[in-house]
């Protein structure tokens, strides 16, 4: 099926240009041949006669255009291919001839210059037709050029867009998987003091309503900042402070220029969980440690526990939280974030993160 070619505004206006000028230019390179060769011409004669022939070829340049587009591939075509591109040759070639003359003829007309005497038309003819073999060429393997550039763009361009969705899909799943899941414990927390403290009972629904807005948003962004990840997590800490009461301290330590640092959702919720999850029927108080820093051009986090580290606990290893935010990790940040465990100085377990504080582009 035969389709034509589409040139948008601004590409035909730098044709038009780089067409006028090439005009101009071989307009000046006659004029100085007529003058070294001692022949005196009006020297408006040889531009007028140059930017008319380099202006009627852009006017029929979309034929090796529309043959470019439609001419099959070479290889195995071939009949096909030469047809095609001889007859589009053919007619541009005629047409741009006729047209150059008329232009010609038409112009001497209306400045006053007297005819126009092309010459013997069977030498200045294939002359032209020689010229125009090289602008045919030049035309069609441009456009076919082009076409194939801005195809592989347009391409490149559609798997990026595929393959970030792919990739927002992913984080987003593994988010989910991040998530709080402690409903159950927290309103038994609350019940537990409803009836004795009505002013902490408030403040721990609006903890609660706090963490179940963030888990259960479907459209909320796959990551956000450690700012907000920092007073989720705060919302979360509330509902297990009232939990455990004075079996569970946190200290935070967070440099304000790590702030703007980007994370999955519910990563220092899951390291805290995890933490108090795997120490909560410790006999001694758990004691948690929360540090941020920044550092040039990456942040370093750090979450550590006196417990009894990571080989000593009673429940299920850290395994699945933690290759899952190991996962989610290397979806936002790509291969430069680390993720590294630990036993804490003190004893305990602790567990290092390393990421760009900036997101890549």
């Amino acid at each position: 099926m035969w389709t034509w070619p589409r040139i948008d505004r601004r590409i035909a206006l730098v044709m038009f240009a780089a067409f006028a000028a090439f005009g101009v230019w071989q307009g000046n390179t006659v004029w100085l041949t007529f003058e070294a060769d001692g022949e005196l011409p009006r020297w408006a004669h040889p531009y007028l006669w140059e930017i008319t022939g380099a202006l009627t070829a852009y006017a029929w340049a979309w034929i090796p255009f529309a043959t470019a587009k439609n001419a099959p591939r070479p290889a195995g075509r071939w009949p096909r291919f030469l047809a095609i591109h001889g007859a589009g040759f053919a007619a541009f070639a005629a047409l741009h001839s006729s047209t150059m003359i008329g232009s010609r003829i038409a112009l001497y007309r209306v400045l006053g210059w007297g005819p126009y005497h092309y010459g013997g038309t069977s030498f200045r003819l294939p002359m032209e037709w020689h010229k125009d073999v090289v602008a045919y060429l030049v035309l069609a393997i441009g456009f076919g050029l082009v076409t194939s550039w801005r195809a592989a763009q347009h391409r490149a361009l559609h798997d990026a867009r595929i393959a970030t969705e792919l990739r927002d899909a992913q984080l987003r799943a593994l988010v989910g998987q991040l998530s709080p899941h402690f409903l159950f414990n927290a309103l038994n927390t609350i019940s537990a003091v409803m009836y004795v403290d009505l002013a902490r009972t408030d403040r721990l629904l609006a903890d609660l309503g706090h963490i179940l807005r963030a888990g259960l948003a479907g459209d909320a962004a796959p990551t956000w900042n450690l700012a907000s990840e920092r007073a989720h997590t705060e919302h979360f800490l509330a509902v297990m402070l009232a939990r455990f009461g004075d079996r569970l301290s946190v200290r935070w330590s967070v440099d304000e220029r790590a702030c703007a640092a980007q994370l999955p959702r519910f990563t220092l919720q899951l390291l805290v969980e995890n933490a108090i999850k795997h120490n909560q029927d410790g006999r001694q108080p758990l004691a948690i440690s929360i540090s941020a820093r920044r550092a040039v051009d990456r942040v370093e986090l750090e979450v550590a526990d006196n417990g009894r580290g990571f080989g000593a606990s009673p429940a299920a290893g850290p395994g699945t939280g933690l290759a899952t935010l190991r996962r989610a990790l290397e979806l936002c940040h790509g291969p430069t974030t680390t993720l590294e465990l630990d036993g804490a100085p003190g004893g305990g377990a602790r567990v290092r993160l390393s990421v760009p504080a900036e997101l890549p582009a």
